[in-house]
């Protein structure tokens, strides 16, 4: 409860408000992933895909942030995730941070001249993922979310 104010307030400020802020939070029904975020700035809500993994919000400005999930049928776990990742030939792709934990992997980066930073948790069966990405420009607006929306991922 108290992450959950902490969160609000967090907004709040971000808003530019005195008052706090109420952020939306958004619930998949077909995997359960749960992500708050404030939708005054990720305004722009793309169709969700036909399969009901999970939805995509842009942003005026270039941003973006999607809240999926996904089976986990191939049993993978956050180390081999990350290892896999740093292992990626990918153009334009480099991971400049990763941790994990026992179920859950955070990754950063850059992605297609973009900032990303991914956050997974996978427990029954389900990865569960919240991915932000941002040109290096608004570096200074979005980082300070980034910690917030990432730390409201969940599921049930």
């Amino acid at each position: 409860m108290q992450r959950f104010f902490a969160v609000l307030t967090f907004f709040g400020v971000m808003a530019g408000t005195t008052a706090v802020a109420a952020p939306f939070t958004y619930t998949n029904e077909h995997f359960g992933t749960i992500c708050t975020f404030p939708d005054e700035i990720f305004t722009l809500r793309q169709p969700e895909p036909d399969n009901g993994d999970g939805q995509q919000w842009l942003t005026a400005d270039g941003a973006s942030l999607i809240c999926s999930g996904i089976l986990n049928i191939d049993d993978d776990t956050p180390t081999a995730f990350v290892s896999a990742e740093r292992a990626s030939k990918e153009p334009g792709y480099r991971i400049t941070y990763s941790k994990t934990g026992k179920d859950w992997a955070v990754l950063s980066g850059i992605k297609g001249g973009n900032i990303f930073y991914e956050r997974r948790l996978g427990k029954d069966g389900v990865i569960r993922t919240v991915w932000i990405d941002y040109p290096p420009a608004l570096k200074s607006k979005y980082d300070p979310l980034v910690d917030a929306i990432a730390g409201s991922l969940r599921g049930p």
